[in-house]
């Protein structure tokens, strides 16, 4: 796609017409605007918030981000995945928390579309400091969290109600945050300029193909073999992404991510030579300040590791772990990050959201709903109010 972002495709044989048919749906995407949450991926997007709003708050270091799934996950994903450029303290708050923080003062951050997700409720009313600051974002809609912000004389920030949580990261919900950060918010606008870019557009067709391929062949089982640490978040977003907008009417796809080299020693033999329901994704960013060993105490026998730094011997592992895979035919493909900015991770955000849209059109599913979530929300309420 760029210079700072390798993407190499599934080793799959692919029909032209296939090919050509997914082309046509994505510039009818592109020029209908649908769905209509890629709005937000766009440069010209408008937000509920501007430039002074930002600098209401940008003296406040610590921020917490109370919020439950895509209110959250994408937000936390730009947090760890550009964490060496960002000088404040951000927690989250995206699971229940049993017992009551001893927290700094922050800059509360309260997200929920509906503004009634119960965790979120109870997460903020539990943490709960008149000395703290608090933004809400949440849909205009006389919900709980805009008459609690209303009570509290606190700022609410309009969630759009035609952007759903898993789609949100390049939305108010990501973006907010992010600027709060010190990141650059254009930078991660990189939609206009993928979708006219012939490379970026093969790609993203092959790979789409080649997993509704393996999807019609039973591989229902999507590995990621993550090489950075701090990409652990990006991919639970990816997770939710999948997951919820492709598993329904008894169809989907099982995002699992895999830590490595970690996982060589506890899971890597299943892969190798286990089931075949599973088709990959090796993943690394370029680590360009690595530390070196200490030559010192090497052995003569691990000579060879003098010189070597900590990133070398990982990418090592990696390209080791792509051989043996390539070697008895096991389905992969491979992104290889060469500098981390709000640009590559925009392109990111892209690549995997259009992806999954592409494939929702293929597996004939509605990506933008999660009606069985729904009746774990609406069963709760019913066994709290007994």
């Amino acid at each position: 796609m760029d210079a700072n972002l390798i993407i190499k495709n599934f080793n799959s044989k692919l029909k032209l017409k296939d090919q050509k048919k997914l082309s046509d749906y994505l510039k009818k995407i592109n020029n209908l605007e649908w769905p209509k949450f890629f709005k937000s991926y766009k440069k010209n997007y408008n937000y509920s918030y501007d430039k002074k709003f930002i600098q209401k708050y940008k003296h406040i270091n610590n921020i917490n981000i109370i919020g439950m799934g895509g209110s959250s996950l994408g937000c936390k994903a730009i947090y760890n995945f550009l964490i060496n450029k960002i000088k404040k303290k951000l927690t989250f708050s995206e699971n229940l928390i049993l017992k009551k923080k001893n927290k700094k003062k922050s800059l509360n951050i309260i997200i929920s579309k509906s503004g009634n997700t119960l965790e979120t409720i109870v997460n903020f009313n539990s943490q709960f400091n008149k000395k703290d600051k608090n933004i809400f974002i949440t849909e205009k809609s006389n919900n709980y969290l805009e008459k609690l912000a209303n009570k509290l004389k606190s700022d609410v920030v309009e969630h759009k109600n035609f952007i759903g949580g898993r789609f949100s990261v390049l939305s108010e919900v990501g973006m907010l945050p992010a600027e709060l950060m010190g990141l650059k918010e254009s930078q991660f606008k990189q939609f206009n300029n993928l979708i006219t870019k012939k490379k970026f557009l093969k790609n993203l067709v092959n790979n789409v193909l080649s997993t509704y391929q393996f999807v019609k062949t039973k591989k229902f089982n999507s590995v990621i073999l993550n090489y950075d640490p701090n990409s652990e978040d990006f991919f639970k977003w990816y997770q939710q992404l999948v997951s919820e907008s492709l598993g329904k009417n008894s169809k989907g796809i099982f995002p699992i991510i895999s830590t490595m080299p970690k996982d060589n020693h506890s899971i890597l033999q299943l892969y190798l030579s286990g089931f075949k329901s599973n088709f990959y994704t090796f993943f690394i960013v370029e680590e360009k300040n690595s530390s070196k060993l200490n030559p010192n105490l090497l052995t003569d026998n691990l000579n060879f590791l003098k010189q070597k730094n900590i990133f070398q011997i990982l990418n090592s592992q990696r390209i080791a772990t792509e051989n043996i895979f390539r070697l008895k035919k096991i389905p992969f493909r491979s992104f290889y990050i060469k500098k981390r900015s709000e640009k590559t991770l925009g392109k990111l955000f892209c690549f995997f959201t259009l992806e999954v849209i592409l494939l929702s059109h293929l597996l004939k599913v509605n990506p933008l709903d999660q009606p069985e979530v729904e009746l774990i929300k609406k069963e709760t309420f019913k066994i709290l109010k007994k």
